[in-house]
């Protein structure tokens, strides 16, 4: 069992359409059957295409990841 946060799968929305599995950069989602599930943990980025894939909204990231971009943080774009 993983310790990592993970996006989860909502079985009842689930349509088994398969895209997030398409979409995976890192082959962390596969079909179990007829639905996804997270299969490799450890080789998922947590990068949201998945949820962003998902025509039906079964998939959800736990925590949104924002960068900072303020002149404070020194990651603002220079003009």
């Amino acid at each position: 069992m993983s310790d990592r946060v993970l996006p989860e799968i909502d079985m009842r929305l689930c349509t088994g359409c398969g895209l997030c599995v398409e979409r995976c950069p890192t082959h962390a989602v596969e079909m179990s059957g007829a639905r996804p599930a997270i299969v490799r943990p450890e080789e998922c980025a947590y990068c949201g295409l998945c949820e962003e894939m998902c025509p039906v909204g079964a998939i959800a990231l736990a925590y949104e990841i924002v960068v900072d971009s303020s002149p404070e943080s020194g990651l603002a774009e220079e003009a």
